[in-house]
């Protein structure tokens, strides 16, 4: 695979929507035997760690309508009862340490996400989007707050979860918040595959759609695209399907193919703006596809 382009690398961040799916599917089969017609297994106690590598489909930007490849690894864990996810430019952690034994999972922590936008015309398709000034990297830091429930739906080891999360950019870069509830289902299908879907949005204030999505007076002769002030608001929704399939051992051991997609629409001003209706397009689609390894 090619080295990862610069202005790809915020458009991964929805593919670690699907990679977060994907790698997550073991946590979900936590258990020491999966058997939908018996009695529940003992939950495991031990410690777990997924690595993983894609390959995804995306936009070049966000709301473009040119895709490019792009690499990039994934990591999801528990280690001492603390749980972890570090997905592309994404990661956090999960502070409360649930007992082993229980179906409810209480999820709190910190989260991070490294905003990478635009930040270099390298990569980018579109002349007129090209010519728009650059952006620099942003560093959003917050945290988050969710709930899970094991054995709900189809059988004693599938999971349903809702979490909310805010950041905000610490650099100053754009110098505002972000809100992103979420919610996610997965459920597996036998000792070696497994499937979930999840859908989240996202909420940002004004400073946010000023320095992604507006486009300047002084920018339209060069651009060719008419000026446009964005307000905040939602900026967009995500669904999303992931599987896994194990290659070697189970669900809980050895290497394993993972694949999934998502569809982003883009919201109010954010996809009236020109960068999206003209030069791109409100529908966003992604496609992974990779190899994982849980310990």
């Amino acid at each position: 695979m090619s080295v990862v382009r610069p202005a790809a690398r915020a458009a991964f961040r929805s593919a670690c929507v699907a990679l977060a799916g994907l790698v997550a599917l073991p946590a979900v089969a936590q258990t020491n035997d999966i058997n939908p017609n018996g009695p529940p297994a003992p939950l495991v106690t031990g410690d777990t760690v997924t690595v993983a590598v894609a390959g995804a489909w995306l936009p070049d930007y966000e709301g473009s309508n040119d895709y490019s490849l792009t690499p990039g690894p994934a990591a999801i864990g528990t280690v001492g009862g603390i749980s972890f996810q570090v997905l592309g430019n994404r990661a956090s952690v999960d502070l409360i340490a649930d007992a082993p034994t229980s179906r409810w999972d209480f999820q709190a922590g910190p989260v991070g996400l490294v905003n990478f936008n635009r930040t270099s015309r390298k990569g980018i398709d579109d002349p007129r989007v090209k010519a728009l000034p650059t952006t620099s990297t942003a560093l959003e830091l917050g945290g988050y707050l969710g709930i899970g429930r094991t054995g709900l739906i189809t059988s004693d080891y599938d999971k349903l979860s809702v979490a909310v999360s805010y950041r905000y950019d610490v650099t100053g870069i754009h110098d505002s918040g972000v809100l992103q509830p979420s919610v996610s289902y997965y459920t597996p299908l036998s000792l070696k595959s497994a499937v979930g879907i999840f859908a989240s949005a996202e909420k940002v204030e004004r400073a946010y759609g000023r320095t992604y999505f507006d486009v300047r007076p002084q920018d339209v002769a060069a651009s060719g695209l008419p000026a446009f002030r964005t307000r905040g608001g939602w900026k967009n929704y995500v669904v999303g399907f992931a599987g896994t399939y194990a290659l070697t051992g189970d669900l809980l051991h050895g290497f394993k193919v993972i694949a999934g997609g998502t569809y982003k629409r883009m919201l109010n001003d954010f996809g009236d703006t020109p960068i999206v209706s003209i030069a791109g397009s409100r529908n966003q689609w992604l496609g992974a596809i990779g190899i994982g390894y849980t310990f």
